[in-house]
């Protein structure tokens, strides 16, 4: 493998299948596996509940799309941070590493961390006291993993990934071929007709969140310009056929009725296949799926919180690479252990939920960036978003209706996420104020 050293200091380890994997490692986690149920009570009909999936992988491709340019600008570790620095400044920046640390990669983390918990524990027959134990194991079993660099990091990563695709398969396979006469899929259910179409939004556009996971690792992608943006499409492709597929599998053995009432629909459909060996099956797949995701998204928030500190914005011991492996061993640690925090503390579910808007309305802002991008800096960036200004324009419009809608429908979570996002301000000034005062 060819390697080359970035201008941070990263080593150019990832190739394309590396880096396509990445997208789909850092989001098929545990949402597919699960959300499918919430987002059913939340149609009217099979139709509804597959259009909802499949319009939001097309509105993640344009996202994606905008990313991969503002990739191949600024092909360096740290993603939106840095792009929010430079189009809005250093505040910009810091909102978006605080709230990442605070709830959104740490949250998130923290909560899938526990679902992989559930799953093994239920596999090998253990008792729910160890659920919490082995989240906190598993956080620092990938962040041990990581700790040597991609060298070792990749290879686990990619065999995560592929391991979730197969249980993925395995489910799609045994649902549309094994599972006997299939209900019909596209039928609607008298029983929620009265259901709206947005509020299945967000439980459908958590389960695309982690697609700017990339962009975060760029530093360490080979021939970035042209990489970038072939693995973000290569993986959103995979990913909504993937999420579709599932779907139609869940319609054909449960019907939309079942699949509303399902909390574990994975199970439920490996359950009426091949009863308990296929419901174990699946659990152990899920588990491994589970897994996977919290080591890509550990990684990329710590490259986050490493270049926050080789800015002077937070701990500058934060933003030092190990000498040997090239690796921001400090900020995976940090990152880690306060996910184990949330894990412990059983707050992680609730912060989630302050946040899983949060996310998406930085994704928002961070495709803004573009416009700025574009009128600043006249570099050729090897890759442009086809379709511009109206590609990022109709990302930034369906995003801010979803955010809007969620103000409607759950005021008090998404006010809190945002008073979340706004504690960062103080927090910054006196940062400021602090570094300042040591620096002079």
């Amino acid at each position: 493998m060819s390697v080359s050293t970035s201008s941070g200091g990263y080593v150019r380890r990832l190739g394309m299948r590396d880096a396509a994997l990445v997208v789909m490692g850092g989001i098929i986690g545990g949402g597919i596996f699960l959300n499918p149920g919430i987002a059913a009570q939340r149609t009217g009909s099979g139709l509804a509940l597959l259009s909802v999936w499949i319009g939001a992988g097309v509105l993640t491709l344009l996202g994606a799309l905008c990313y991969a340019e503002l990739g191949a600008r600024r092909p360096q570790a740290g993603g939106s941070y840095i792009y929010l620095r430079e189009a809005f400044g250093p505040l910009a920046g810091f909102l978006f590493g605080w709230t990442m640390l605070l709830v959104i990669y740490s949250g998130s983390t923290a909560a899938v961390a526990t679902i992989f918990a559930s799953y093994a524990a239920a596999v090998f027959g253990l008792p729910a006291a160890a659920t919490t134990p082995l989240a906190v194991g598993a956080l620092v079993f990938v962040a041990g993993i990581n700790l040597r660099g991609l060298r070792l990091g990749v290879p686990v990563h990619n065999l995560f990934t592929v391991l979730k695709l197969l249980a993925v398969a395995t489910l799609v396979v045994c649902g549309l071929f094994f599972a006997g006469a299939g209900a019909p899929v596209l039928a609607a259910d008298p029983a929620h007709a009265d259901a709206g179409f947005m509020g299945a939004a967000l439980p459908v556009l958590f389960a695309y969140s982690g697609f700017t996971y990339l962009n975060n690792l760029a530093g360490e992608v080979r021939e970035p310009q042209r990489t970038l943006p072939r693995a973000l499409l290569l993986g959103m492709f995979g990913v909504i056929a993937a999420y579709a597929l599932v779907n139609v599998a869940y319609l054909a053995v449960l019907g939309h009725a079942g699949l509303a009432a399902s909390h574990t629909p994975a199970a439920d459909v490996m359950q009426r296949v091949a009863g308990g060996t296929g419901a174990k099956l699946i659990a152990i797949g899920i588990a491994v799926s589970t897994l996977g995701f919290c080591n890509i998204t550990l990684v990329a928030g710590a490259r986050v919180l490493q270049v926050m500190g080789e800015d002077g914005l937070f701990f500058g011991v934060v933003g030092r690479l190990h000498p040997r492996h090239r690796t921001p061993n400090i900020a995976l640690l940090l990152l880690a252990g306060w996910a184990s925090v949330l894990a412990l503390s059983g707050s992680y579910g609730q912060l989630l939920d302050y946040a899983t808007f949060g996310d998406w309305l930085a994704c928002a802002i961070g495709v803004a960036t573009l416009f700025l991008y574009r009128r600043r800096d006249l570099a050729e960036p090897g890759y442009r978003v086809p379709g511009y200004p109206l590609t990022p324009l109709l990302f930034i419009a369906t995003v801010a209706l979803v955010v809007v809608q969620s103000l409607r429908d759950s005021p008090y979570n998404t006010g809190m996420g945002v008073l979340i996002m706004l504690t960062g301000v103080p927090v910054y000034w006196c940062w400021r104020r602090l570094f300042s005062a040591t620096r002079s």
